[in-house]
């Protein structure tokens, strides 16, 4: 239980750290991108920069799951509708601040990427 528990807390932290580090540094290396951030009002480079973003840290959320738990794949579909259903709120605030090409986008990496990053999990990976 206490596995199951730390492995999908550790995958949404895992996510939640990989974005805020990797929009961290956006902000630090591209003065136009964080020129941008508080209105929102991103280019279609930075739009892409951000998706890109939220796939490594589904990717990464993902493989944490699947670390922690030795590759329990309820516990990674768990993980993944978390991640859907934490983002709907927050992609509902912002619908108008985005093309609907990128909620969708957005929805989908979620989707397609925390499973692929569970596969990228081998039982033999340190622990």
């Amino acid at each position: 239980m206490a596995r199951s528990v730390a492995g999908v807390l550790g995958a949404l932290i895992a996510w939640m750290a990989i974005v805020t580090l990797g929009n961290l540094l956006l902000r630090y290396a591209w003065a136009d991108y964080a020129a941008v951030e508080k209105a929102m009002s991103f280019t279609l480079a930075m739009m892409a920069t951000r998706l890109a973003l939220g796939v490594l840290a589904s990717l990464g959320a993902g493989y944490g799951v699947a670390w922690i738990t030795r590759g329990n794949k309820r516990l990674l579909a768990i993980v993944t509708i978390l991640l859907v259903l934490l983002f709907i709120p927050v992609h509902y605030r912002l619908w108008n601040n985005f093309p609907l090409w990128y909620h969708f986008a957005f929805f989908a990496s979620l989707v397609i990427a925390t499973p692929l990053g569970a596969k990228l999990y081998r039982p033999g990976d340190a622990r």
